[in-house]
């Protein structure tokens, strides 16, 4: 895993394992309509070449709204997602189109906390020193580094 941080952005790149077993693994799983505790493939239009880009995620449900939360930062879906507005969800043959809306930092906490109590072994180690015991003041500290959005239909 390597970091590219500076004092405003946080992108981490997916390890050789990830990129090259875990994540493919996954989508082939997604793409056959079985989903590893919630998982979906998101497909999102890449912001210079308009092409479709899809990458695995773990949408979150949470007191009646539906999140996506980008645990490793800035990466290349969150960049293209800002720009496009939306995508879509797949599972096996399903397809659902979505718009997003970015969340404020000061209202992240309690969603970064439940994202990290449903996923801490899959996402654990990019929330560096935070479990879902981490006071509000400390999931406050890190969310800028963590972009969240809320998903419509």
């Amino acid at each position: 895993m390597q970091a590219v941080t500076n004092n405003e952005v946080r992108s981490l790149t997916p390890g050789r394992f990830t990129r090259r077993v875990f994540n493919p693994f996954v989508a082939w799983l997604v793409r056959r309509g079985i989903s590893i505790r919630g998982s979906r493939q998101l497909a999102v239009r890449g912001r210079t070449s308009g092409e479709w880009r899809t990458t695995p995620v773990n949408p979150m449900a949470f007191e009646g709204e539906r999140y996506l939360v980008a645990p490793r930062g800035n990466v290349q879906w969150v960049r293209n997602i800002r720009v496009s507005g939306g995508g879509e969800l797949r599972l096996g043959r399903v397809t659902e189109a979505f718009t997003i809306t970015e969340l404020p930092d000061d209202v992240k906490a309690p969603l970064l906390r439940e994202y990290v109590r449903r996923w801490k072994a899959e996402v654990g180690q990019f929330f560096e020193n935070i479990d879902a015991n981490s006071t509000d003041e400390e999931f406050l500290a890190i969310a800028p580094g963590f972009p969240v959005f809320r998903i419509s239909s």
